[in-house]
């Protein structure tokens, strides 16, 4: 004899909702790291040349401004009277060089117009790459 009742079955459930926002998660990962040929750019050949790298280095003008404003144009000991004359010292300095860079030591008690007149001097050269040399402080 059967005396337990039958209960009546349930049928399973199938909630698709996190399905779907799990569905959702993976194609906006898959449009984000999707990488899209591009037709509209330009296709562009660069041209070929055998060129070997310029052996040359420029030729450097070390100009020294002490605190008491005298000059002097590599370890030689020039005066300045205008910026026309010491444009010309310089010119005779560089040697025929075309381009030659302005390295400028100035004392760090140097008047600011005296950087500013070999600044000067060098633009009426036709020298226009000028640098500053300094120390590396210590800690």
């Amino acid at each position: 004899m059967n005396f337990a009742r039958r209960r009546p079955r349930e049928d399973p459930d199938i909630n698709l909702i996190p399905l779907i926002d799990i569905l959702i998660v993976v194609l906006i990962f898959l449009f984000l790291t999707t990488t899209y040929s591009r037709f509209a750019e330009l296709q562009i050949n660069l041209p070929e040349a055998n060129a070997e790298k310029s052996q040359d280095k420029p030729a450097v003008l070390n100009v020294a401004v002490d605190a008491t404003g005298k000059y002097a144009i590599n370890g030689l000991a020039t005066p300045y009277g205008n910026t026309q004359s010491f444009a010309q010292a310089l010119h005779d300095a560089a040697k025929g060089s075309k381009e030659p860079v302005i390295a400028i030591s100035a004392d760090a008690a140097a008047t600011h117009q005296s950087v500013i007149n070999v600044m000067e001097s060098a633009r009426i050269a036709g020298y226009t790459h000028i640098s500053f040399v300094t120390t590396q402080t210590r800690r």
